[in-house]
């Protein structure tokens, strides 16, 4: 076993789940981050703390979470890059993780990538807005 299930929570207090290879975050009613399960990579280094949380998403062996204030954090593994180029500015409204890249949303519909792109991952991402 890698400890998927290590530490799972039981209390009832959460509006948001997501999965990666080895481990799982959740995100409490209050906004605040959950992690459990293995962290042989680091998936679980540096979990961020502070109830300001509206979203999650789990890489392979990364996470991020994107903040009321629009921002993002990103943590956990380093192995393929999986944080190189995150987004330090705001105006986030959504996010999404691929096994070591990753993808927000932008309020004015833009897309911004980073994170590994040794398949391509980041190649074509839109330039445009609209989304």
């Amino acid at each position: 076993s890698m400890g998927q299930r290590d530490d799972a929570p039981t209390s009832a207090d959460f509006v948001a789940i997501a999965c990666g290879h080895n481990h799982s975050v959740g995100l409490r009613n209050d906004g605040a981050v959950v992690m459990w399960g293995g962290s042989i990579f680091g998936e679980r280094d540096d979990t961020p703390t502070g109830a300001d949380f509206v979203a999650i998403a789990c890489g392979e062996r990364h996470s991020v979470a994107l903040r009321g204030d629009g921002t993002v954090v990103t943590w956990g593994a380093a192995g393929g890059g999986p944080h190189s180029g995150a987004p330090t500015s705001g105006g986030f409204v959504a996010i999404a993780c691929g096994e070591r890249h990753s993808v927000a949303l932008r309020g004015d519909g833009t897309v911004v990538t980073w994170g590994g792109d040794s398949g391509g991952q980041r190649l074509y991402a839109p330039t445009c807005g609209g989304f």
